[in-house]
């Protein structure tokens, strides 16, 4: 009987797929990383189901779109009540563990946002029915990855698994304010290690002046790349005396801002030595002139989630610390890595990277994601590598999506997927006709008067977005402007374009409508 697969599957945060050496970068060095890549197989044209971290997230977990999962937003938790395709590993006899960053539950600690409103004249249902759904996801066993309650470990406070997973050390929130089960260690390690951690704690450094940027006191062996890295191999040690097989998902809160990478990944890049994207100070849309606008007049805080335009020099030292942060998480790969070779896993182990988003990194001047789908933000790295299959560099330049993941970890797994999973084997079938990206967003932000829904269609030659009570919208030749520059939306030449994206748009819309659950054959 052939020995089942194991699996390790590696996570980033916000980390565009131009910003690895496999992909181009002639200046970032994940020399760990584009190892995977050199023996396994590359996707050029991988695109995230939408482009923020939960609810892509939960999309990888469950093979579905978010307008199927429900999961539209941050805040909105993964329900229990979705499979995972974890669970389907578990339950075939799979080990499973997961050791970083999860967020598949919120972990602000922030009250759910309630929008219900009241109209005159009329009675309002009880607050168990103003939802159409009446779990409505915010009783107690959603809170478990809220940092404002985290006194004990994850583990700890588990009825059973966690979304499939039997073994969980979580990391909430990023950077240097990384939170859950790793600040418990942490303060372990260190008595005082609050004491080490934000802006105000900072080293002293006139070299970097940006938003969000600030030269954290935590050392390189007490951040939250490291300790990632040493439970991982920590948890693959103990694996080499077990007889089944497992799978194992280390994800790390970087490189997503702020951006504070500790030690020597601080200054190990020169803001002198980047260059610029081409898009960067180019684009009339309204938001971009906006955010423009307010970092002109300083009317824009540029501390928090929302977009952000920058300078030149903001922009080079931002992306700058990003690769130290990049650098940083290479070098942890390769620990975890090496501890497959050294227990002789490496032979029998599936590795796998991908990221949840990417980031505008200076693309149109802007900082950061949301709102606006440019291939920074939306097209991200997938990387497999099989030792019993070896590619050796492949690049593939099909069209694929964050929802394709799950099916191609079961396919290999030798499992049958469930009914409603979207997503498809990537080696064993043909690529969607186009992709699809969706956006709900929740909140204002500048260059808007009212929170966004945006649905983008990806083809192999263009990308065209479309949101909900706005009167312009998108069209790029990806062919012709790879950086998105000039914006074919309302040129009357490009109408026959418009018209065919829009009817592919709504069949592959359609395609991604449930089929869950299935029906009886007769009513």
């Amino acid at each position: 009987m052939t020995k089942r697969p194991n699996f390790l599957f590696i996570v980033t945060d916000q980390h565009r797929a131009d910003h690895l050496g496999c992909y181009g970068n002639g200046v970032v060095k994940t020399p760990n990383i584009d190892g995977i890549a050199a023996e396994g197989t590359r996707w050029n044209r991988f695109y995230v189901a939408n482009p923020i971290c939960m609810p892509n997230r939960a999309s990888i977990m469950t093979g579905r779109m978010c307008s199927v999962h429900g999961a539209r937003h941050n805040w909105i938790p993964l329900s229990k009540d979705h499979t995972t395709f974890v669970e389907l590993l578990r339950d075939a006899g799979y080990t499973t563990g997961l050791i970083g960053k999860s967020h598949l539950q919120s972990f602000t600690g922030l009250p759910a946002t309630n929008k219900f409103e009241e109209k005159d004249g009329l009675r309002a249902p009880s607050a168990h029915l103003r939802d159409a759904y009446k779990n409505n996801r915010h009783t107690p066993d959603y809170d478990l990855e809220d940092i404002t309650r985290w006194d004990r470990p994850l583990a700890d406070r588990l009825q059973g698994d966690f979304y499939g997973f039997q073994h969980v050390e979580i990391v909430a929130d990023h950077a240097d304010k990384a939170s859950g089960d790793y600040l418990l260690w942490a303060r372990e390690q260190h008595a005082d290690f609050d004491s080490l951690v934000g802006p105000e704690n900072a080293l002293p450094d006139n070299r970097v002046k940006a938003p969000q940027a600030w030269r954290t006191a935590v050392p390189e062996e007490l951040y939250s790349t490291s300790w990632i890295a040493d439970r991982s191999a920590d948890w693959i040690g103990e694996r080499a005396q077990d007889d089944a097989p497992f799978f194992l998902q280390i994800s790390f809160p970087d490189p997503h801002h702020p951006f504070t990478p500790p030690g020597k990944y601080w200054d190990m890049y020169d803001p002198l030595d980047i260059a610029l994207p081409e898009s960067f100070g180019k684009g009339n849309l309204p938001p971009i002139k906006a955010m423009q606008d307010a970092m002109e007049k300083g009317t824009d805080p540029r501390d928090n989630q929302s977009p952000f335009a920058v300078t030149e020099d903001e922009a080079r030292a931002i992306i700058a610390l990003t690769y130290g942060m990049i650098t940083m998480i290479d070098d942890a790969i390769g620990r975890v890595l090496q501890q497959l070779e050294d227990t002789g896993l490496a032979d029998n182990t599936v590795v796998i990277f991908t990221t949840d988003h990417g980031d505008y990194m200076g693309d149109h001047g802007l900082m950061l994601k949301l709102l606006l789908h440019y291939q920074g933000v939306i097209r991200v790295p997938f990387i497999w590598h099989d030792p019993t299959h070896p590619t050796d560099g492949v690049a593939v330049d099909d069209l694929a999506s964050s929802i394709d993941i799950s099916a191609t970890i079961l396919a290999r797994a030798g499992i049958q997927p469930f009914n409603g999973l979207q997503g498809r084997d990537l080696f064993a079938s043909d690529p969607a006709e186009a992709v699809i990206v969706e956006e709900d967003s929740q909140r204002l932000m500048t260059g808007f008067d009212k929170p966004q829904r945006v649905r983008t269609v990806v083809t192999d030659q263009y990308r065209m977005s479309l949101r909900q009570g706005e009167n312009w919208g998108e069209l790029y030749d990806l062919h012709a402007d790879p950086a998105e520059v000039e914006n074919l939306f309302d040129d009357p030449s490009s109408a026959q374009i418009r018209a065919t994206l829009t009817e592919t748009m709504l069949r592959r819309m359609i395609e991604l409508q449930d089929r869950a659950p299935l029906p009886a054959y007769r009513a």
